[in-house]
C-alpha cells in the first residue's frame, strides 16, 4: 500500500534503462520517463516517508514501533528528519517499519521488527536505521506489512519478513530474518509488496504476482487464496499498484486495468463484486500513473490531471466530499500531477513544481501537514459561542442551545443535519433557521431534535435540511433521540416513541417500525427520559427505573439478555435520579449520589469489569449528580464538580490529554466547577459550563468539535514533508 511500480523506477539508482525500441516498449519508456519522482514518497497504514532534494528522509504519522527513526514520540503531524540516512534515492513503508535504498545501492531499515522485518536476523525493533547485511547494488525496494523485497543488479528478486502466505516465494511457512532469493524470477526491474502479497514487473513489461490472493487480488484468474509460485498476470505493464484487496495498474498503451475486490467501487465498475483477473477501467486513456489505497484508486494522466474513485469516507478521493465514488472522476483543481501515493486512508501527491500536496485522514499525524491530530483536553469552541445553557452531540455534529432561545450548530452537514438548510460542512457554529424559543435540545447520529416552549417538537437532518415540526405531539417536557429512533415525554407522564422500532426499542409491543409518535405502552408517571443505540429508559416519580429494547448484552439491566419490546424494570434499583445508555451498557444514579452501570463493552470505564453485567453493579466513583452515555464512551459528574470518563478514548473523548482507552474511570482535565450540560456524541464531547461557554474535546474530523482545522481534509493542502 502507498507504492507504486513503474518500468523505469530504478534509473538513476544503479541500473540503466533499456533503450526505446519500437512498438510498446518504446512507449513504455516514453512514458515512464515522468515517472521517475516517485521513489521519493512513500506512505502506508499511518506513517509517511519522503526524500527530499538534499538526499535526506523525513518522516510523519506513527511512531508507536519506531517507524519514524526517532524515540520519544507517540506520532507527528509536523515531519521529523530520520537520522544516519544521506544520500536516499528510494523509501518504502510496511506497516510499522520503513526501509530506504541509499545511492550506493545499501539497503537501510527500522521500526518493528515483527517477523524479521528489518532484515537483521533478529525480531528486535529499532529506531535508528541500520544497513540489511548482504546486500549491495540494489536498485529497487518495497515493503509489505511484514515483509520487504529488493532487486538485485542482475535482475534476481530477494525477499525478508513474514512468509505466511508465501509472499517470498517459499512453501516454508513462517519468517525469513535474513534476504532469501524468490525463485523463478529474472529480468525483474521493480518490485511491490502489498499486505501479504508481492509483485514484480520484468523489463518486458511482464507483471508476475505470488503470494496472498484471499481477495483475488494478484489477478491470476483463479481462486487459489494463497500462490505460492510468481505467476505472469499481465503484459505490457507501465506502472502498478496494490493496497491489499486490490490492485490497479497502467498499460503502455495509457489505458488502466483493476482487479481484486470491488466492495467500495474500487475497481471503477459498479456492476461487480470482485475480479480474478485483470480487466480494463472503461473509459480512462492517456494514464501513465496508479495508485491504490484502502478500498480506493488513483490515476495521473499524462497531461497531468488526477482522478480517483472508490471509498471516501475520511474524503481520501480529494473532492471535497466524503461521498463514495463509483465510477472515477477527475479531482476538482488539481493540475500538474507528477505521481500520487495513496495510504491506507491518505494521500500524498507530488506536482510538477516540486510541491507536495496531501488529503484524508490525519489521526496520526501521517499527512505531515502540521495539522493537531488530537484534542484530549476541554478546549473552547471559537467564535466567542457564550450563552449557552445547554448542548448536543450527534456522530459528527454538535448543537448549542442559547439562553434567548436560539440553536447554534456546527460540525458536518451532509443531510442537513446543521439546520441551515445546507448540506456544507461547518467548522465554526452557526443558527438553526427557523428556531425560536426552544427548551431542551438532542441529537444523535445526523439527526437533531428541538423542543419548544409551547410543547411541540422539532427535527432535522436525516435529509430534512429545516426544522421541521413532528406531527401528533403536544404538552411535551421532554426529548431524546438515538440516530435511529426518539422519546418525547409528555406532561401527564407517558411516554412516545418514533423511528425504527428494530429489537422493540420503542416499547409499544411490536418491532414495527413508526413514522409517527405513539405511546409506549403500559409506562406512565415518567419523569427522565434516555436513549441508547437500541435502547430506551425512562426514570418514574417513585424512583424505578425502566429499559426495553435490545438486551442481547444485557444493557437493560433486568437480569436477562431477551429483547424487550414493551418497558421492564432495572433490577434493584430504587431512588434513581439520573439514568443513561451506551451500545451495550446502562447507567444510573441513586439519590444518596451511588453510581451503578450495567451491560458489557470492550472497555468498562466507570464499573469493575464483569462481562455483560446482567443486574446493575456499582461504579467505581460515587458521589454523583448525573450521568450521561455516548456510543462506548460513560461519563459521571460529582458533587464537587468535577467531571469522570471511561470507556473508549480513541480520540481523547475521555478527555483527560491521552488516548488511552480508560478502563478505570480518569478525570477530565480543567472541569472542576460543574457544568450544566454535557452530550457524547461517538467520538466527541461537548460541554456547557456554569459561564454559558461551550467546551469540547475528542475527534474535530468535519469540524464537530468547531476549533478550527478539521482532522480529516476533504481537498489537497500543502504537506511539510518536501
Amino acid at each position: 500500500m502507498g507504492l507504486t511500480l513503474g518500468l523505469l523506477l530504478a534509473v538513476g539508482c544503479g541500473q540503466q534503462a533499456p533503450a526505446p525500441e519500437t512498438g510498446v516498449e518504446g512507449q513504455q519508456d516514453a512514458a515512464l520517463s515522468r515517472l521517475r519522482p516517485r521513489v521519493r514518497v512513500a506512505t502506508g497504514y499511518y506513517h509517511s516517508l519522503f526524500i527530499r532534494a538534499n538526499g535526506t528522509v523525513w518522516a510523519a504519522g506513527s511512531n508507536e514501533y519506531g517507524q519514524l527513526g526517532t524515540a520519544g514520540i507517540s506520532s507527528t503531524s509536523t515531519p521529523v528528519q530520520v537520522p544516519v540516512l544521506l544520500g536516499a534515492t528510494s523509501v518504502a513503508v510496511g506497516d510499522r517499519h520503513s526501509v530506504a535504498l541509499r545511492s550506493g545501492g545499501t539497503v537501510w531499515t527500522w521500526g518493528d521488527s515483527l517477523s524479521g522485518a528489518l532484515g537483521d536476523g533478529s525480531t528486535t525493533a529499532r529506531t535508528t536505521p541500520a544497513q540489511v547485511p548482504g546486500l549491495t547494488g540494489v536498485v529497487s525496494i518495497a515493503a509489505g506489512k511484514y515483509h520487504n523485497l529488493v532487486v538485485k543488479p542482475d535482475g534476481t528478486v530477494w525477499g525478508w519478513g513474514s512468509n505466511t502466505s508465501s509472499q517470498l516465494g517459499s512453501t516454508v511457512y513462517g519468517n525469513f530474518p535474513t534476504p532469501v532469493q524468490v525463485p523463478g524470477l529474472a529480468g525483474v526491474v521493480a518490485v511491490l509488496a502489498s499486505g501479504n502479497s508481492s509483485f514484480a514487473i520484468r523489463s518486458d513489461g511482464g507483471l508476475w504476482a505470488w503470494g496472498n490472493n484471499e481477495n483475488k487480488q494478484l489477478g491470476t484468474g483463479t481462486f487459489q487464496s494463497t500462490v505460492a509460485v510468481p505467476v505472469q498476470v499481465l503484459t505490457g505493464v507501465m506502472a502498478v499498484a496494490s493496497a491489499e484487496t486490490h490492485t490497479v495498474a497502467v498499460k503502455a498503451d495509457g489505458t488502466v486495468w483493476a482487479w481484486g475486490d470491488n466492495g467500495y467501487e474500487q475497481l471503477g465498475d459498479p456492476y461487480v463484486s470482485s475480479r480474478n483477473a485483470p480487466a480494463q477501467v472503461q473509459g480512462l486513456t492517456g494514464f501513465v500513473d496508479v495508485s491504490a489505497g484502502y478500498g480506493f484508486t488513483l490515476a495521473v494522466k499524462s497531461n497531468g490531471e488526477l482522478w480517483s474513485w472508490g471509498h471516501n469516507a475520511e474524503g481520501q478521493l480529494g473532492n471535497g466530499t466524503r461521498n463514495l465514488q463509483a465510477t472515477p472522476a477527475q479531482v476538482p483543481g488539481f493540475t500538474g500531477a507528477s505521481f500520487v501515493v495513496a495510504g491506507r486512508r491518505h494521500v500524498l501527491a507530488l506536482r510538477t513544481d516540486g510541491t507536495l500536496w496531501t488529503w484524508g485522514h490525519g489521526r496520526y499525524g501521517e499527512r505531515g501537514d502540521g495539522a493537531v491530530t488530537l484534542y484530549a483536553t476541554p478546549g473552547l469552541v471559537q467564535e466567542g459561542l457564550t450563552g449557552a445553557m445547554a448542548v448536543a452531540a450527534g456522530y459528527a455534529h454538535s448543537l448549542a442551545l442559547q439562553y434567548d432561545g436560539t440553536v447554534r450548530a456546527w460540525g458536518q452537514n451532509t443531510t442537513g443535519q446543521l439546520g441551515d438548510g445546507t448540506t456544507v460542512f461547518r467548522l465554526a457554529p452557526v443558527e438553526v433557521q427557523g428556531l425560536s424559543g426552544i427548551t431542551a435540545i438532542s441529537a444523535s447520529g445526523a439527526r437533531s431534535l428541538a423542543l419548544r416552549y409551547d410543547g411541540t417538537v422539532w427535527r432535522w437532518g436525516d435529509g430534512i435540511l429545516l426544522p421541521t415540526q413532528v406531527p401528533g405531539l403536544a404538552d411535551i417536557i421532554s426529548i431524546a433521540t438515538s440516530y435511529k429512533h426518539a422519546l418525547a415525554l409528555r406532561a401527564d407522564g407517558t411516554v412516545w416513541a418514533w423511528g425504527n422500532n428494530t429489537y422493540g426499542k420503542l416499547g409499544d409491543g411490536t418491532e414495527i417500525g413508526r413514522p409517527t409518535p405513539v405511546q409506549v405502552s403500559n409506562l406512565d408517571g415518567v419523569m427522565k427520559i434516555a436513549t441508547g443505540a437500541d435502547t430506551s429508559y425512562a426514570i418514574r416519580y417513585d424512583g424505578t427505573a425502566w429499559a426495553w429494547g435490545r438486551n442481547t448484552e444485557s444493557q437493560l439491566g433486568d437480569g436477562f439478555t431477551v429483547n424487550r419490546d414493551a418497558p421492564v424494570q432495572v433490577s434493584g434499583l430504587t431512588d434513581v435520579v439520573s439514568i443513561a445508555g451506551g451500545q451495550n451498557y446502562g447507567m444510573a444514579v441513586r439519590s444518596d449520589g451511588s453510581g451503578w452501570n450495567w451491560g458489557s463493552d470492550i472497555n468498562p470505564g466507570m464499573g469493575t469489569w464483569q462481562y455483560n453485567r446482567r443486574v446493575p453493579t456499582s461504579m467505581q466513583v460515587q458521589g454523583l449528580i448525573e450521568v450521561v452515555a455516548g456510543y462506548r464512551t460513560g461519563m459521571a459528574l460529582t458533587a464537587d464538580g468535577h467531571l469522570w470518563a471511561g470507556g473508549d478514548n480513541f480520540w481523547g473523548q475521555a478527555g483527560d490529554g491521552s488516548s488511552t482507552p480508560a478502563s478505570s474511570p480518569v478525570q477530565v482535565v480543567g472541569i472542576d466547577s460543574g457544568v450544566t450540560s454535557l452530550a457524547i456524541g461517538s467520538e466527541h464531547t461537548v460541554a456547557a459550563l456554569p459561564d454559558g461557554t461551550v467546551w469540547s474535546w475528542g475527534n474535530n474530523s468535519d469540524g464537530r468539535l468547531g476549533r478550527g482545522q478539521p482532522l480529516d481534509v476533504l481537498a489537497p493542502v500543502p504537506s511539510l514533508l518536501d
